[in-house]
Parts: structure tokens; C-alpha cells; sequence
């Protein structure tokens, strides 16, 4: 296709004709010339918004960008409503790739009762690969926005289903064929099954419900960057039980398999929780089916030790993911 703005036909044909899904708050969506979108919410609610990009490849899909936004605004504390996407295609993308993204992004939409309310569609010589750009908007009660920076002092830590989920789907679909040689196909077709968990909204919801105002899902970086942003963000310390954080044993395989710390892979599907009385949270997700369990304690100090039975030792920074160490076709 040619370099510049998707052709209006396209865009007609190929985009707007494939968004389906509406919500009673989006005033005014998607369109041809329609630069903006408009929302009315209640005077009591306040908008809560977040943007994530994803190349389109390696294992992600267009759901997977969808996902990663909407999880940002369930860990906020909010309901999401409506996501705006810039996209950008290569040169050699025909109008077929176009119509699969937006195909999976309604999907997404119905999926989690969202509108797709606009965005930006281009050609570009600057990509080689599709380029996603999710924008989400979402909506809380007053007060009852969650904020990441809010972790107090004697709180537990909770960790909801498992560690590694994001990182074991996109290695198990993108890496099968060797994956099969060392493993049982029932292993890998398990870790590709994965990708049904990577939605936080369902234990968000439930934990803003039972009153949790402290939440940051787990992403590039794993759960231990996302602890880290956790204690940092709040100025506080925390210690960690190595043992008692949830991992799948075919995540433990796929990362020995490509010698990968399975603590530091992207775990899109699992939310960190601070709560002042996290085995009671634990017990309200189990209600709801959420596994999750308490993986320790947030301290009035700046140290952020991790203990496995008698030995202990400190949370560094976050690093560059363990994914990027996987050569991607």
C-alpha cells in the first residue's frame, strides 16, 4: 500500500464498517474526518485513562494490545469504557492485514464491552512491522480510583493466578515446533492456552469491591518489576516470599528450556495487590474463581528483600525483559 493515510474506501470498508460495539457513555465515535471522541459520564465518576504499544508479532495480536490497556485501567480501579488505537503499517501490508487487526480489536471490544471510539490509520516507511498504539479510557467513582504510589506500611501483598502467564503464551505459540522436541504436546498446548488468563478485570473488579484502593498489574519486567514499581512508587519497603509467589509448571519449563528467569518474564494476567487484610481479599477472589494468595508484607523501610527459607537477598531494578533474550523469527 501506498505510504501515507489508509485510503478512505479502505477505511470505510475495511475499519469502520468492523466496529460494532457501543456504550451508552461515547456521545460521539469513530469516523471518517472525526479527529476526537466525545463522552458524557455521571457528575460522580471521574475518567481514568492509558496508553500501551505493542508490535504486532512475536506472539501478540492486536487482543493482546486491547488487553494490556484495559488492564492498566482495571489496575486503576476503573471500569473500562472505550479505546482509541493509532496504527501503523508497513509498506508491504495489504488491505487483507489491515481488515485481520481490526477483526481481533472488535473482538476484543465485545469481548470486554468496550467501544472502539477512533484513532489513526497510516502506511508507513518508519515500521516494518504493525505498530499498535492503545489508548483506554475508563471510568471510577470518586474516590475510588486505585493509585499504585498509595502502598502503606504493615499491608499485605497479594498476588493474583500466576506469574509468567503473558510470556509462556507468546513462547509456546511463537516457538512450538522446539518446544515439541523436548516436551509433550499436551504441555505446550496447555502454555498456548495461557492467553485465556492475561484479562485482570475480572480480580480488579473484585478487588475494588472489596475495597482495595492499591493495584499494578504485572507486566514487562515480571513480578519483580512490578514489585519494585510497587515499593518504589510508594516510597516504601516490602519482603517477598520467593516460595509463595504462583508459578505454572509449564511456565517453569518453557523459561528452562530458553534459560529464562521466569521472575523476570512479562506476566500480563496477574495483578499485585496491597491490602490491609490481603487473606480476606484472597478468600473474596476465591469466591469469584481468582486464584491468588498472599506472597508477603509491605515494611516502613526502603529495602525490598526477597527470602527463600533461610536466605535473603534484594530486588534490583527492573531489567529488559527476559523475552527479548528469545530470537523472534
Amino acid at each position: 500500500m501506498k505510504i501515507g493515510k489508509v485510503p478512505e474506501s479502505v477505511l470505510k470498508r475495511s475499519i469502520l464498517k468492523q466496529i460494532k460495539t457501543k456504550r451508552k457513555e461515547i456521545v460521539n465515535g469513530a469516523g471518517v474526518g472525526e479527529d476526537c471522541a466525545v463522552l458524557a459520564f455521571n457528575e460522580d465518576e471521574v475518567y481514568v485513562a492509558s496508553m500501551d504499544p505493542v508490535v504486532v508479532g512475536k506472539g501478540r495480536s492486536a487482543r493482546f494490545a486491547v488487553i494490556e490497556t484495559l488492564n492498566d485501567l482495571a489496575a486503576g480501579g476503573a471500569e473500562p469504557v472505550g479505546i482509541m488505537i493509532t496504527a501503523l503499517f508497513s509498506e508491504t501490508a495489504e488491505e487483507s492485514d489491515i481488515k485481520q487487526m481490526m477483526a481481533e480489536t472488535e473482538q476484543a471490544c465485545a469481548e470486554f464491552n468496550i467501544q472502539l471510539m477512533g484513532g489513526h490509520t497510516e502506511i508507513s516507511d518508519a515500521v516494518n512491522k504493525t505498530v499498535l498504539v492503545v489508548s483506554g479510557v475508563g471510568k471510577a467513582k470518586k474516590g475510588k480510583a486505585a493509585i499504585t504510589g498509595k502502598a502503606k506500611s504493615g499491608q499485605d501483598i497479594v498476588v493474583t493466578k500466576w506469574i509468567g502467564l503473558e510470556g509462556t503464551a507468546i513462547l509456546a505459540k511463537e516457538k512450538e515446533k522446539e518446544l515439541r522436541q523436548k516436551y509433550p504436546a499436551h504441555l505446550v498446548e496447555e502454555a498456548k492456552s495461557f492467553e485465556q488468563y492475561l484479562s485482570v478485570l475480572p480480580e480488579a473488579a473484585a478487588a475494588v469491591s472489596f475495597g482495595t484502593l492499591v493495584m499494578h498489574d504485572v507486566s514487562e519486567g515480571g513480578i519483580f518489576g512490578a514489585l519494585w514499581e510497587l515499593s518504589e512508587s510508594s516510597g516504601v519497603g516490602l519482603e517477598v516470599d520467593l516460595k509463595k509467589l504462583p508459578v505454572k509448571q509449564e511456565t517453569i519449563e518453557v523459561c528452562e528450556f530458553f534459560d529464562l528467569n521466569p521472575y523476570e518474564l512479562i506476566s500480563g494476567g496477574s495483578l499485585v495487590i496491597a491490602a490491609d487484610n490481603g487473606f480476606d481479599l484472597v478468600k473474596a477472589l476465591e469466591k469469584e474463581s481468582i486464584p491468588a494468595v498472599v506472597v508477603g508484607k509491605i515494611t516502613d523501610n526502603n529495602d525490598r528483600v526477597l527470602k527463600n527459607e533461610e536466605e535473603c537477598r534484594y530486588l534490583e531494578p527492573p531489567k529488559s525483559d527476559e523475552i527479548h533474550k528469545v530470537r523472534f523469527d
